[in-house]
């Protein structure tokens, strides 16, 4: 096989996770992304066969960059005088 070729196989290939080892790499609970799973507000993932699914690693970095914040004060505006 040409390099070339070698190259472009090899950067198509895809590490895919089951959900304990994906939610050991998010440092979440399994059950955690298993409920993240089921109201849609997880990771992308892909129906393996039957009930098992599993998440590319490169959809799982995407996810956590889409989860940075720059605070945790759920309204951070000047509060009222009460």
């Amino acid at each position: 096989m040409e390099k070339s070729s070698q190259l472009s196989v090899e950067s198509k290939v895809r590490r895919i996770l089951r959900t304990p080892a994906a939610a050991e790499y998010l440092g979440l609970a399994p059950c955690t992304l298993e409920k993240r799973r089921l109201t849609g507000d997880g990771p992308r993932f892909v129906r393996l066969g039957g009930r098992a699914v599993g998440y590319d690693v490169g959809d799982l970095d995407a996810w956590l960059d889409q989860q940075r914040g720059e605070s945790t004060v759920a309204n951070s505006g000047p509060r009222d005088a009460a």
